[in-house]
């Protein structure tokens, strides 16, 4: 099992170093002077010159990217052309956001998405079960913002129920304000991820509904739910911890569109106002800490696999 987990770390490493130079690779590409934020209109040779010297533009590609790398592997993002304030601190900062909305919304699929997909599983000869899967197919044809407008219409305007966005000056120092904020983004999330992920779910409990060991447990005595229950789940859960990674990454990038959607103030709306003003340090900062947060999920992900599916520990135990 160590073995193992270092083998993934040193994978871990390697593909977000490469990450990292494909993002300054695609920064550089971008037109324009990273030093043009610093400047004014009419700019003289000299006031140019300096911006360069100060942002590092005026340096070789190769001793850029050296000095990029190097500030990444001491964690030092740098600082905001436009706030003059580290870039690590204020990303910090928006995480307290983002985070709390792609865990809760990402839990919240699961409450959804679980029940639901073993049910039409279970009763797709009745009509609620077929019912269940053509809602599914509704929920992923729908964009998440589209949704998100439609609970705003709903749950603000119409019914006042909610706040229709923005975040509360003192955080999460008022918390049931704060999740009452975050409730129809949260929401928002939770019923696109869940129409994708009942897919999964339903899928994969049907292959074990049509088992060997499922008939075989039922033969030996035991009741449909109980045998579902002790030998199914288990081995149902499987295919569907390799989607819950991608889910669970891919919430934390439709956060973007979502805090646009409820004005929030999380990594999205971070790297959206960083992109409008050119703030270089910014944009680097917000992707690469992105990268790194997708690239952990992946990685926990896979060892969540492992742990629940003795049959990998074996076979790799076995390859190792």
């Amino acid at each position: 099992m160590l073995v193992y987990i270092a083998r993934r770390l040193a994978i871990l490493f390697f593909s977000l170093l490469a990450a990292c130079v494909v993002l300054f690779i695609l920064l550089r590409l971008l037109p324009g002077d990273p030093a043009n934020s610093l400047i004014s209109v009419g700019a003289d040779e000299a006031q140019i010159a300096a911006a360069r010297r100060q942002v590092g533009s005026d340096l070789p590609l190769a001793q850029q990217f050296l000095q990029f790398i190097t500030s990444l592997a001491r964690f030092d993002l740098g600082t905001s052309f436009i706030s003059r304030t580290p870039v690590l601190p204020e990303i910090m900062d928006r995480l307290a956001v983002t985070l709390p909305l792609t865990v809760l919304s990402f839990l919240l699929a699961l409450v959804i998405a679980v029940p639901l997909g073993i049910l039409s599983a279970v009763k797709a000869d009745r009509w609620y079960g077929a019912a269940i899967s053509v809602v599914s197919q509704l929920g992923i044809a729908i964009p998440v913002f589209w949704v998100g407008i439609l609970l705003v219409t709903l749950f603000a305007v119409n019914l006042r129920l909610f706040p229709s966005g923005g975040f509360p000056p003192r955080g999460w120092g008022a918390p049931v304000e704060a999740l009452r904020t975050l409730f129809l983004p949260i929401l928002t999330i939770a019923i696109v991820m869940s129409a994708s992920l009942l897919r999964y779910v339903r899928s994969a409990t049907q292959d074990v509904l049509g088992s060997d060991y499922l008939r075989t447990a039922r033969a030996l005595g035991a009741g449909f739910s109980e045998a579902l229950v002790r030998h199914g789940i288990r081995n149902g859960a499987v295919p569907v911890m390799s989607i819950l990674g991608i889910e669970l990454a891919t919430a934390l990038l439709g956060a973007v569109v979502v805090e646009r959607v409820f004005n929030l103030p999380g990594l999205g709306s971070m790297l959206l106002l960083a992109i409008e003003q050119r703030d270089y340090p910014n944009i680097q900062g917000v992707l690469f800490i992105s990268t790194l947060l997708v690239l952990l999920i992946g990685f926990l992900a896979d060892l969540g696999q492992r742990l629940v599916d003795p049959r990998l520990r074996e076979s790799r135990g076995a390859r190792s």
